[in-house]
């Protein structure tokens, strides 16, 4: 139990200093594609914590699973409507974008 949290650690830090080292180096005209890839990565992170959550075996993972799941919608919806505006700052019509 506490190898695989060992681990678990060790991987949330390293996929943690690989995010920002991603996000640090791309070019701000990739940021809305890399957004739009991140968001998809949330819905798996959804489908992940609802399996989790669902298994009930303690009431800790249940709990930890129902906190993931929310995070993770908002961080979903969130996602979605950051790319949604930025998207929408492109469009060609004769209004000013606001």
């Amino acid at each position: 139990m506490i190898a695989d949290l060992e681990t678990g650690l060790y991987v949330f830090v390293l996929a943690t200093f690989l995010g920002l080292e991603v996000i640090r180096r791309v070019s701000p005209l990739l940021h809305t594609p890399l957004m739009s890839l991140t968001n998809a990565i949330s819905a798996i992170t959804i489908v992940g914590s609802i399996l989790v959550a669902g298994k009930q075996e303690t009431t800790l993972s249940t709990v930890l699973g129902t906190l993931a799941v929310t995070c993770s919608a908002i961080n979903l919806v969130g996602g979605y409507l950051i790319t949604w505006r930025m998207l929408r700052m492109f469009r060609r019509s004769g209004k000013a974008p606001k």
